[in-house]
């Protein structure tokens, strides 16, 4: 049984998280400039002494200092004297640095086709009827053995179902021209946001971020300063990894420790604008993970930025200040007091508002798993070092990675954009062969009499027509199909056929 956590105190008052009810997930409340992030790394060190592998992102870059041992202030150290708090002992934790856009870490990569049209119409902001489009998108290209594992794999299979879409519309339904002109349109912006650099292989091994060294948990960081100028990609990535999660790992009920801690910083952009379904499908995710030993921790600054179905689930919660200036705000606080188990003496709802820099209201689940009395303690900092590290540091901690060199190199192989590319080069090459062998017909005899004698001689006069001697023609087969053709394309399938043949010349049509 690993040791609990000490995680608060004040005077004789300790807060210990249980890692054996770790995995009941929590919620870091608080305004800006409160303290969230000093108790996320203290968390986050806390479990990895422990040896349970932690992921976070950094948001604002200065989580990287948990890599390096820390040191006291003079600062913190009259502090720690004020508030009768010993000083943490100097440590360091074992950490992998990642980064969607392969620049201040390991790449991340997801393939699109694993990311699925759900998440991937949440990060493009589709509506209903362009998220039903993409829908029949993957399942088209599912059906066809065509795999999507970039976008320029989805952009290809869009224009491909677009062009053909009336071949689709008995089978899959009718797939509106501006539906995926509008798919097009948001696939572009993620692009020029650099978003296609997460969409590919080699994908990441969910795994990787599951690891230990000599007993310690190993603390993932994604550098999230750059990604946040994204807030729906950003917050699609770290739903994406929840859910891979969900999917790959085994049914263990509730263990001695959880098997990974997830932190969700910023939770707020993961509901911003979010549809019913999806809201549904992040319920369902909290609610099952638990049992196979994951623990998520949510950290915003308004507890109304959690729904409510969600905010049920969060057993462990640690509360900072809160600023009630705005009648939203002023009902945050009444609403956040009102869901903390209330201890006499203590006016929660007016604390909230007082609480200093490293103070906070702390209620944790108990060895019977309820929440215990509401606690105004002072969360004890980290032993690690607070604030950003060097690039020096970073390339030292990228070079020791457990994961160095595994996913610096894209891989691209034969997906949807090449079979698609190859089909729209083979019907050109046709179409372009097709007028080749309508040669002179006087030159075509006279080649056939010479190398073939008579017989073939006789079947060219059949297909390509005779000259007389007065300079009359004859029509042969060739030329009586093609003014048949000629006099089709009046009618309405004459006009499909014409346009199925320039189609294919100019690339318009894929066959």
């Amino acid at each position: 049984m690993a040791e609990p956590l000490l995680i608060a105190q004040s005077g004789a008052t300790e807060c210990h998280l249980l890692p054996e009810l770790a995995n009941r997930h929590g919620l870091i409340t608080g305004a800006t400039g409160t303290g969230k992030t000093v108790t996320l790394q203290t968390l986050a060190e806390g479990f990895s002494r422990i040896g349970v592998p932690v992921f976070m992102a950094d948001v604002k870059g200065d989580l990287t200092g948990i890599s390096q041992t820390g040191s006291i202030s003079p600062k913190l150290a009259a502090t720690l004297q004020e508030r009768g708090l010993a000083a943490p002992s100097p440590t360091r934790c074992p950490t992998t640095l990642w980064d969607v856009f392969g620049e201040s870490g390991h790449p991340v990569r997801a393939t699109v086709s694993d990311m699925g049209p759900l998440l991937l119409g949440r990060m493009l902001n589709l509506n209903e009827t362009q998220l039903g489009v993409l829908n029949l998108v993957f399942k088209i290209a599912d059906d066809n053995g065509l795999l999507l594992l970039d976008l320029k794999d989805l952009r290809a299979m869009l224009t491909y179902v677009g062009d053909n879409a009336k071949e689709f519309t008995t089978e899959y339904g009718n797939i509106s021209a501006a539906s995926v002109g509008a798919i097009q349109r948001g696939l572009l912006q993620i692009e020029t946001q650099g978003g296609d650099r997460f969409f590919g292989e080699p994908m990441l091994d969910i795994s990787d971020f599951m690891q230990t060294v000599n007993g310690e948990g190993v603390v993932n960081i994604l550098a999230a300063d750059k990604l946040m100028n994204s807030p729906r990609l950003y917050a699609t990535f770290l739903l994406w990894m929840l859910s891979e999660l969900f999917e790959s790992l085994p049914e263990i009920g509730d263990p001695d420790k959880p098997k990974l801690v997830f932190f969700f910083d910023e939770a707020h952009l993961l509901f911003n604008e979010a549809p019913k379904v999806l809201v549904e499908r992040i319920e369902l995710v909290v609610r099952l993970v638990r049992s196979k030993g994951v623990g998520v921790y949510f950290v915003t600054q308004n507890p109304l930025d959690i729904p409510d179905s969600v905010l049920a689930q969060l057993g462990n919660r640690v509360q900072h200040a809160l600023r009630a200036f705005t009648p939203r705000d002023q009902k945050a606080v009444k609403a956040t007091a009102t869901t903390m188990r209330p201890q006499p003496g203590l006016d929660i709802e007016a604390a909230i508002t007082e609480l200093a820099v490293g103070e906070a209201l702390v209620s944790l689940l108990d060895a019977k798993g309820r929440p215990s009395v509401t606690q105004r303690v002072f969360v004890l900092p980290p032993g690690s070092q607070i604030g950003p590290i060097s690039p020096a540091q970073r390339q030292a901690v990228l070079a020791q990675s457990l994961v160095a060199g595994v996913y610096e190199k894209a891989v691209d192989r034969e997906s949807a954009y090449e079979k698609l590319k190859g089909r729209t080069a083979q019907a050109s090459d046709q179409a372009a062969a097709a007028p080749g062998r309508k040669a002179p017909a006087g030159a075509q005899a006279e080649g056939s009499d010479d190398n073939n004698g008579g017989m073939m001689g006789g079947l060219n006069d059949v297909l390509f027509g005779t000259t007389g001697p007065r300079g009359g023609k004859r029509d042969g087969l060739v030329q009586t199909m093609a003014k048949s053709a000629v006099r089709t394309m009046g009618t309405s399938l004459g006009r499909e056929i014409l346009r199925g043949v320039l189609g294919s010349v100019f690339g318009g049509k894929k066959r």
